[in-house]
């Protein structure tokens, strides 16, 4: 005979897996590290500050 199962416990498990392999998914698509992030912020400043530096003075 078969093992007793709890399908609610069953059913609270498959959902936890399927949150978890999205969040995983999202991670790949969407996340970038801290390094990244603080380069891409430190790319923006200078930018600005070329774009800046070419201003006229009145």
């Amino acid at each position: 005979m078969g093992d007793v199962v709890n399908l609610n416990r069953f059913k609270k498990q498959k959902a936890r897996d399927t949150r978890a392999s999205e969040a995983d998914a999202n991670r790949v698509k969407f996340g970038r590290s801290k390094a990244e992030k603080k380069l891409n912020e430190a790319e923006k400043e200078l930018a600005a500050r070329k774009l800046d530096g070419h201003l006229l003075d009145e």
